[in-house]
């Protein structure tokens, strides 16, 4: 893909692919503009069209015209490729060689896909009934209906099947967009049609029946294009205002969704019928570190911000809770009752650890031994998903309060019903935002500014990272002499260091809790002492 990459390249100019994006302004040689992310309060972001290269001074972010897709989309490599290819006119097939034949089915199987969401959006505008359906008792207006791409689907069983087909599509070509059913005729019928819609397009639907009739939503099952575990409904219409106010918020429904756009809070977005998952957290963790889950107040509710807790810790995810419905048993609900409520709910939200503290004492009673037992036991085995120490004391001393005990007991004791297994082996963790900015300043100074070397520091030789380097070097040390440039390496090598050293105490922290957790305590003292021999200022 290498070539396909280097064509993309020559066809899209960075400073077009970033403009996109935010207003840049030329300064010399070089283009400057806001963050994207909104962490500046003057403009820091640099873009070098001479290199092809970008830079975010604030964010500590940077690469080439794929590494901006992806940070600023939340998006994989390979999803970067495919929209920046459609860009810029390239055909990856032609790149791609023994996958070619997967390419071309995954193109038609987009093609068709995007047909027949045109098909349902027409459709909706022959159907009276529907009308009435979508614009009064959903109360959707033209603008939602619009930017979401509602549609209908006709109950005759082969309308999309015969539109598409005089269209020159072919009946396997259907099957693999997830349009038709096992008998052969249209998967969805008589239904209101909500497009699912990714960075590059539909690449399915959830379906709503109209009338009495089980399921009431039918989704796209998976495909080619579709992926349930890693699809997030309605970030492609959330990105722009997640990115601008830095939260996301995640709702169970998609109509929830599709209310909160509608009542002005952009920033909502849901998992399409299925438990939230690493991976969609993983996602909108790439756009923000604010997630707000807005999820009922029931059993199966807490269950999920629980489950939600265990992996935001991997994550660097902080997880709050939005609960005040005003008696209304969802958003979509509230938001119907008084739009504002919503708005006044999302702002006024609670950490997620928190509201499970409070949720668990509701339901027990911590006034009896057993009571403080099975509340300590919930408690405990929420709290030791937290991996930053000085969080972790901080619940570990509001439990001991309210159980009337001290810190030491509850770190003794041996939780008897843990929240729920998640044993997993502890991943590395990437470089933390102010680790990279420091590395890439010293790496800037060694290497252009031909300050000393320091031994043991291994020197990054990728060209498009050495490019970066270059631009954060003309920007920051410039007209430095070689004394002063020396001396900020000496500094920045010694903040490196010490960086380096909390991020591995951070990663050894959570092993420790894994060892602890599976019941390997040899393995956990081991750990301590590595632990303790590292050297934190």
């Amino acid at each position: 893909m290498e070539d396909a990459k280097e064509e993309i390249r020559a066809r899209l100019p960075i400073e077009d692919v970033v403009g996109q994006y935010i207003e840049l302004k030329r300064t010399g040689r070089s283009l400057k503009g806001r963050s994207p992310w909104g962490v500046d309060k003057t403009p820091s972001f640099m873009v070098s069209p001479e290199k092809g290269i970008w830079h975010d001074f604030s964010a500590n972010k940077g690469g080439d015209i794929f590494t901006f897709i992806m940070e600023v989309e939340g998006i994989s490599f390979r999803e970067a490729l495919e929209k920046l290819a459609g860009q810029a006119g390239v055909e990856l097939a032609k790149y791609s060689g023994s996958n070619s034949a997967v390419t071309k089915r995954k193109q038609r199987a987009r093609e068709a896909i995007e047909l027949a969401c045109k098909y349902y959006q027409f459709c909706l505008t022959k159907n009276q009934k529907v009308i009435q359906y979508v614009f009064e008792k959903r109360a959707m207006n033209k603008g939602t209906v619009a930017d979401f791409r509602i549609g209908y689907s006709p109950n005759t069983g082969r309308a999309l099947m015969e539109f598409l087909s005089k269209r020159g599509f072919k009946k396997f070509e259907m099957e693999a967009a997830g349009l038709l059913n096992r008998f052969g005729s249209d998967m969805f019928r008589g239904r209101m049609m909500v497009p699912f819609i990714d960075t590059n397009g539909v690449i399915g639907f959830t379906a709503r029946i109209l009338t009495a009739g089980e399921p009431k939503y039918l989704n796209t099952s998976e495909t080619l294009l579709f992926n349930k575990s890693r699809f997030v409904f309605g970030l492609a219409q959330a990105k722009e205002s997640i990115r601008q106010h830095n939260f996301v918020v995640i709702v169970e429904g998609n109509m929830d969704v599709i209310s909160s756009h509608q009542a002005g809070v952009r920033e909502a977005v849901a998992t399409s019928g299925t438990a939230m998952t690493e991976l969609h957290l993983k996602t909108l963790s790439r756009l923000t570190p604010d997630v707000r889950l807005a999820y009922d107040g029931d059993e199966a509710g807490m269950k999920a911000t629980e489950r939600a807790i265990m992996m935001a810790g991997d994550l660097g995810v902080n997880l709050s809770v939005i609960s005040d419905y005003h008696g209304a048993k969802d958003p979509d609900e509230l938001i119907q009752k008084d739009p504002n409520l919503w708005k006044a709910a999302v702002k006024h939200c609670r950490p997620a650890v928190d509201y499970l503290l409070d949720k668990f004492e509701e339901k027990i009673d911590i006034s009896t031994g057993v009571g403080k037992r099975e509340y300590s036991d919930k408690a405990m085995g929420l709290i030791k998903y937290i991996h930053d120490a000085v969080e972790k004391k901080h619940y570990e001393q509001i439990v001991a309060r309210k159980l009337d005990c001290s810190v030491e007991d509850l770190q003794a004791k041996k939780i008897n019903q843990p929240v729920e297994k998640r044993l997993k082996k502890v991943k590395a963790q990437s470089k933390s935002d102010s680790l990279r900015g420091i590395e890439d300043n010293l790496h800037a100074v060694i290497l252009f500014g031909k300050a000393n070397q320091f031994e043991g520091l291994e020197l990054p030789s990728d060209e498009t990272k050495l490019a970066e380097l270059n631009l954060i070097f003309e920007q920051k040390y410039a007209g430095w002499d070689p004394e002063k440039l020396n001396e900020e390496a000496v500094g920045l090598f010694r903040r490196y260091q010490i960086e380096k050293n909390k991020q591995r105490a951070a990663q050894l922290r959570a092993e420790i809790t894994e060892a602890e957790a599976s019941g390997d305590d040899a393995r956990a003292e081991e750990i301590t002492k590595q632990l303790a021999a590292l050297k934190i200022r």
